[in-house]
């Protein structure tokens, strides 16, 4: 009996066009760099869990792959939170159903948990035609890495379950043998040189479990992120802006699609997370890196914003008053049709801010953006700098720098609030800014502090954030009524008057929030910092 070797699985998955395969396969990036000839077989992979998803819940997944007339076994855990690494175990098994007594590593034990061999049943099965080619990427070509090892796999086939179900696969994987994991960014750049490709952050595994639950693409929220004592600055850095591209790619989809609003807020919630961490520590990343960073950053959220601020007028803004006037049982009927008229519009305008925001999404550009923003935290690109009294500190611990970081920014939130129920529309518009940045570093560093505190002060910052919102979110539907028909189209005749009911109805309720809003920033004022020792007020 030969037991499963534990093993560390590095990889980037691309998602390509099955007519650009060949041309890729071909091109110098990988045959230029070819060691030895490619080699093409048929891979029948079978996943399994229990009836509740067991496995899955855990972030594990169970697969028996069948090769030839041989069965071989493979566990494998989440991904790493420092990087595209995962643990791995394989073994070669003697049937076609997973053989659990071949797992003996501790670690794989522990992750697989309270689960027998009955339990486990056959989800989906994945069909594929793969070519594999290893290449190498020699010193120089890598950023100054030594040579970097590479298999590249070209898959093609689909993802089938037992009811007939199916979803294609095209997929370019690159999976890193030796060398540095920033390898496998820069041959993606260059493979994004020759054919349209997409960075695709989900698993074969992920897309079927979808397929068998019947669940279409979800919306993802950004997960608590973890840091610990040991933590260094530089590792903060990497593992926080890698949250944060995460979280973006992990709602391209449901984005592209646009029929769930929550996906471009969540895409816009993670650059503004993104654009946060890149402040937060601009003093540590060389200026033209920063340069380019922020003006990528800036560019997306532009293409992005226009869409997010339609879905908020005509969700949270003009549909309850639609609803109020169409429950008047047929008062106001003018009125209502002038409202409809004014909905429809809106939608007019929100649909064509879709199709920019999809533009962005898959376009040439943003595919780049992330793969250089890969390429420079796995290769810690901002050790690229003159040795100073920041870049010395990139290898202390984070811990106390986060202090300080996040007591500079709660004392610029409270200045910007001070005198607060003199403050006008852009004033407290600034000091939902100050919240923001401030909220989003809290979140950064509430693992390095107990819990219950950092939990209670950031949800008071959510509370008084939305509540601001609200305001800015009326503040800009001016603006957006101003630009409706900027495309040259005519308004109908009742528009305008439907837009100044809107606007009026939402004003009436900003004066009527005034109180709460005043007992908000009193209640933040006060808060008590749940990190220790902060710095004393300048």
């Amino acid at each position: 009996m030969v037991d499963a070797e534990s093993n560390r699985e590095t990889e980037l998955k691309l998602a390509v066009s099955p007519d650009d395969m060949e041309k890729l396969r071909s091109s110098p990036a990988i045959a230029a760099r070819a060691s030895g000839a490619a080699a093409t077989k048929a891979l029948e992979s079978t996943y399994f869990d229990t009836a509740d998803r067991r496995l899955v819940g855990r972030l594990v997944t169970v697969r028996v792959r069948k090769v030839g007339d041989r069965y071989l076994q493979t566990v494998k855990g989440a991904p790493d939170p420092d990087g595209l690494g995962r643990a791995e175990w394989e073994c070669p098994i003697d049937s076609p159903t997973p053989d659990l007594s071949r797992i003996t590593d501790p670690e794989a034990l522990d992750l697989l948990g309270p689960v027998s061999e009955s339990e486990l049943r056959p989800l989906f099965t994945t069909v594929v035609e793969r070519t594999t080619q290893v290449v190498t990427l020699r010193q120089g070509e890598a950023d100054g890495e030594e040579a970097a090892g590479i298999e590249v796999a070209f898959d093609r086939g689909d993802i089938r379950t037992p009811e007939g179900g199916s979803v294609p696969i095209s997929e370019v994987e690159l999976e890193l043998q030796s060398g540095s994991p920033a390898a496998l960014y820069d041959l993606a750049l260059e493979l994004a040189a020759v054919a349209p490709l997409r960075l695709d952050p989900r698993t074969k595994a992920s897309r079927g479990y979808a397929l068998a639950d019947g669940q279409e693409e979800g919306v993802v929220k950004a997960g608590k992120l973890e840091l610990d004592a040991d933590t260094t600055v530089e590792g903060a850095i990497a593992r926080i802006v890698r949250t944060c591209v995460n979280h973006m790619a992990a709602n391209e989809a449901v984005s592209v699609k646009g029929e769930d609003p929550e996906g471009i807020h969540q895409m816009r919630v993670a650059l503004r997370r993104l654009r946060s961490a890149l402040a937060l520590f601009r003093d540590f990343i060389p200026a033209d890196q920063y340069g380019w960073l922020a003006g990528e950053v800036k560019w997306l959220a532009a293409n992005l914003g226009p869409a997010r601020d339609w879905d908020v007028f005509l969700t949270e803004l003009l549909e309850p008053v639609r609803e109020a006037f169409h429950r008047a049982d047929g008062h106001g009927k003018p009125l209502q049709e002038d409202i409809d008229a004014l909905a429809a519009a809106a939608r007019a305008k929100r649909d064509r801010a879709y199709e920019a925001a999809r533009e962005a999404i898959l376009s040439e550009r943003y595919t780049t953006m992330l793969l250089k923003v890969g390429a420079w935290v796995e290769s810690r690109g901002w050790r690229a700098q003159r040795v100073s009294e920041h870049s010395a500190r990139l290898f202390d611990p984070v811990e106390g720098l986060a202090d300080h970081l996040l007591s500079r920014r709660a004392k610029k939130a409270r200045r910007a609030g001070q005198g607060f129920a003199d403050l006008s529309v852009t004033e407290r518009h600034e000091l939902r800014i100050a919240l923001k940045k401030l909220r989003y570093a809290a979140e950064f560093f509430r693992s390095l502090h107990e819990d219950k505190p950092a939990r209670r002060y950031i949800q008071q910052l959510a509370a008084f954030q939305d509540a601001l919102g609200h305001l800015n979110d009326v503040a800009t539907a001016t603006r957006l009524l101003h630009e409706l028909h900027d495309d040259g189209s005519r308004p109908a005749p009742g528009e305008p008057r439907a837009a100044g009911i809107v606007i009026g109805w939402h004003a009436r309720g900003v004066a009527d929030a005034e109180a709460t809003l005043v007992g908000l920033w009193e209640g933040f004022a006060g808060a008590k910092p749940f990190w220790p020792k902060p710095d004393r007020e300048e």
